[in-house]
């Protein structure tokens, strides 16, 4: 293994022990919720370039995102906006910089809950596959101003194919001590489809293992960009397996080693449009995602919110 590689596993490594060192006690029963308010585009961040692929910050005031608009480094790079707190508008965004993007395409953004890692998919030219996952550390969880607090992204060991990895959302289980990456994969072996939700247990050395692919989340249709709530109970992804555009989906389960539930369509976000790329806020309260006339049509950034139903767990 090169230095770089070596470098890398070792911090992941730190990562897995830190994740392996807690010890609160197994998640409850996941809580009940009210549906979706009805979406509203994020205005101060949208344009008539491509914006999507949102993640967000465990304090809701930082996000990330991709687009293709003037001023990146090539392509769709990843960007960042900052905001006061989470009832002012979100700022004018700024480039993650060369320490994340390439000439190639970045896009899929989704931060570790303590916020010193960030994962990603591209296409550069140093990967193995269409696309692959890549990570960045920070040390110091504010200092990612113009991206120069992210250290150099790094491919993630033992994930990537040449089938094309995408979608990451990495889920650290309190309970168990074990953490996981969930991501997208096209043409894998094994797979059900054109493309499936896949998932893979971090080890020891901070590498992942074989990825399994989640059965119970995929059809023979695509199912991509699944992310995780933080208390690994509720999963949301884009699907287009009722046939059509793609539209969003959730499984949800009873503890963090049960099976997925049977999905169901987010009804209270649907539009005629595709709606795709989803994201959840640390708390479950905000939703966000990408909406476009066609899925890889250019689109806008939208996000929706709801609350825990009065009385339930």
């Amino acid at each position: 293994m090169n230095r770089k590689g070596t470098g890398l596993s070792f911090a992941l490594a730190v990562l897995a022990a830190l994740v392996a060192s807690v010890n609160a006690s197994p998640a409850a029963a996941s809580p009940r919720w009210s549906d979706w308010s009805t979406p509203v585009p994020l205005s101060t961040l949208n344009t008539a370039a491509e914006e999507q692929t949102a993640a967000v910050s465990k304090d809701d005031l930082v996000l990330y995102f991709s687009s293709d608009r003037s001023g990146g480094q090539g392509g769709t790079d990843i960007w960042v906006s900052y905001r006061a707190s989470t009832a002012e508008p979100w700022g004018a965004p700024m480039n993650l910089g060369t320490a994340m993007n390439t000439a190639g395409n970045e896009a899929g953004p989704a931060l570790s809950r303590d916020g010193h890692w960030l994962f990603l998919s591209s296409d550069r030219a140093d990967g193995m596959g269409l696309n692959d996952i890549w990570v960045a550390y920070r040390q110091h969880t504010h200092e990612d101003f113009g991206g120069f607090g992210w250290q150099q992204a790094m491919p993630v060991a033992g994930v990537n194919t040449v089938f094309g990895e995408a979608g990451p959302s990495y889920f650290q289980d309190d309970g168990t001590g074990r953490a996981f990456l969930f991501f997208q994969s096209g043409g894998r072996p094994g797979g059900l489809g054109a493309t499936d939700i896949w998932v893979a247990e971090q080890l020891e050395d901070g590498s992942f293992g074989t990825a399994s692919n989640v059965t119970a989340l995929n059809t023979t249709r695509g199912e991509q960009r699944p992310t995780i709530r933080h208390d690994g109970l509720e999963i949301v992804f884009m699907s287009n397996r009722a046939g059509g555009l793609s539209h969003i989906w959730s499984a949800t389960r009873e503890s963090t080693t049960a099976e997925w539930s049977t999905p169901t369509e987010v009804a209270s976000v649907k539009s005629t449009q595709s709606d795709q790329y989803p994201y959840l806020s640390a708390d479950g309260q905000t939703l966000y995602f990408g909406r476009s006339a066609a899925v890889g049509a250019p689109g806008d950034l939208y996000v929706a919110t709801r609350t825990r139903e009065a009385g339930k767990p």
